[in-house]
């Protein structure tokens, strides 16, 4: 995956499977109260319709949560996603690139 892959014509990043999972754990932390909500909203509920809203609420926190990832560390962050695209997402196949990442970009729980 080249750089330029993983961003659309607009410099947002596209949120492929290698990107999504890249950014998991950050995801996890960042977004955690939106997909609690989700969550909380489907088991309320069987019906998908009543959880829309919730569930584009977990959307736009991810994609607000990747655009200021990309614009953060896009060198290792593109990096770390290439490796995950290349290597069919197995984390263990990544972690040199895992570890560049997280430490331009940190997480925390």
């Amino acid at each position: 995956m080249a750089a330029n892959d993983a961003v659309d014509a607009g410099g947002e990043p596209i949120p492929t499977s290698a990107v999504l999972m890249s950014a998991s754990k950050h995801i996890s932390t960042r977004c955690r109260s939106e997909n609690m909500a989700f969550i909380a909203c489907k088991k309320k509920d069987a019906n998908p319709e009543k959880c829309l809203d919730k569930g584009a609420d977990v959307t736009r926190c991810v994609f607000s949560l990747l655009k200021d990832l990309h614009h953060r560390c896009t060198k290792e962050m593109d990096a770390y996603a290439g490796c995950m695209y290349y290597r069919t997402n197995e984390f263990d196949l990544c972690r040199e690139e895992q570890k560049a990442f997280e430490k331009v970009c940190p997480w925390s729980e």
